[in-house]
């Protein structure tokens, strides 16, 4: 089904609202590496790299109280 130009534009809205967007780079050939893991964990790559940066940033909280 295709999207109108208001649902389109309400989504974008919302997320510049909602989120900041942050480009990465990385060696070529990781990009499928991650889109795989996260494929077998049941997670979009966003999700995937969200909870990998999440889990990072506890581990060093932890580490440093």
């Amino acid at each position: 089904m295709a999207i109108s130009k208001a649902q389109q534009k309400a989504v974008n809205k919302y997320v510049r609202e909602n989120y900041d967007r942050v480009n990465v780079n990385m060696p070529k050939g990781k990009k499928e590496k991650i889109q795989e893991q996260a494929a077998l964990c049941g997670m979009s790559v966003n999700a995937f790299i969200n909870a990998a940066i999440d889990e990072k940033l506890n581990r060093d909280a932890e580490a440093t109280e």
